[in-house]
């Protein structure tokens, strides 16, 4: 069945692009945007500096403004993003925006950056911007695009942009059937090495000191390591708190990165958006939104009967 614009669509209208070169990019993403400046709709442009320069060149002339973000900056994590976004669509809807258009590129290893917290970006999201009239385009260039991230995009989108149009995707998957059957698929090189350090049922004062000792060994930035200290401490409050014994730390270093890992015996927290969004401090879940906000790269999943967190600072490997 073929859809067109999504008039009278209430919520997030979710929908990714696959594209094959620089002409099909702008064949999809163009008339998205000049047909949302010619309707008086907000109009959000977020990709890197090439992919925006395109963007620029053909909607020159087209009439309205576009707002134009920085897509590295605003993509440095899924947390960030939704923080953005969400209060970015607030002020447009209290403006009176009965509709709000978005397009953006969602990092992926491509371009280097893991893909894991992202995948859970583009299932979350269904859920999380439903709240507000979006239309939201994602552009994936196939030419650098793993297939696995690819494989994923399809089934976190309900809808598929083509230059022929707006269709529903009949691969998309529930976002919480996607996250509780998704396997995890990211591993840092150095969880191939013996840990620097490997801790059973530490207090978070110990964490705290072992991860700053250990920096010494790497070239990580003061404001990175302050972050990962936090996060270090709040995951470790979690795993004692809600989680259950034994609690485990390992750490790695490297050059420019350090990774923590914190496992400990208990399921995990049960809201697929934990970390995504800030929520009281008694559901344990705001632990993970600091580590989100402050980390590189933040991955969790749930195997061999273990919740497992693990926190980047620094460079992290795609």
């Amino acid at each position: 069945m073929r859809v067109g614009a999504p008039t009278g669509h209430r919520g997030f209208f979710h929908e990714a692009a696959f594209y094959r070169s620089d002409e099909e990019f702008l064949a999809i993403v163009t008339p998205f945007i000049e047909e949302g400046l010619a309707a008086g709709e907000p109009v959000v442009s977020a990709f890197g500096p090439r992919s925006q320069g395109l963007i620029r060149a053909a909607v020159a002339g087209a009439g309205g403004d576009v707002a134009y973000m920085a897509g590295d900056e605003h993509y440095s994590s899924p947390a960030t993003a939704i923080h953005r976004y969400r209060e970015l669509l607030a002020g447009h809807v209290a403006a009176g925006a009965a509709q709000i258009r978005i397009a953006g590129e969602v990092p992926h290893p491509g371009v280097g950056v893991p893909w894991d917290w992202w995948a859970r970006y583009e299932a979350v999201i269904n859920h999380v911007y439903d709240d507000f009239p979006l239309w939201g385009l994602c552009p994936y260039d196939v030419r650098i695009t793993p297939p696995a991230v690819l494989e994923q995009v399809r089934r976190t989108h309900p809808f598929i942009a083509t230059t022929a149009g707006h269709h529903p995707n009949p691969d998309f998957s529930d976002p919480e059937d996607f996250l509780r059957d998704r396997a995890a698929t990211w591993h840092d090189p150095l969880e191939r090495t013996r840990p620097r350090l490997h801790l059973t049922d530490p207090m978070p004062a110990e964490v705290r000191a072992a991860v700053v000792a250990l920096s010494a060994h790497t070239n990580i930035e003061p404001t990175d390591l302050r972050g990962l200290v936090l996060a270090a401490t709040e995951v470790v409050t979690n795993a004692i708190v809600h989680g259950a014994p034994p609690v485990e730390v390992r750490v790695w270093t490297a050059e420019h990165r350090i990774l923590v890992e914190v496992a400990d015996a208990g399921p995990g927290p049960r809201d697929p958006v934990a970390g995504l969004r800030p929520v009281p401090s008694a559901t344990g879940g705001l632990g993970l939104w600091i580590a989100h906000q402050v980390c590189a790269h933040v991955d969790l999943r749930r195997e061999h009967g273990r919740f497992t967190v693990r926190l980047v600072a620094g460079r992290p490997v795609a």
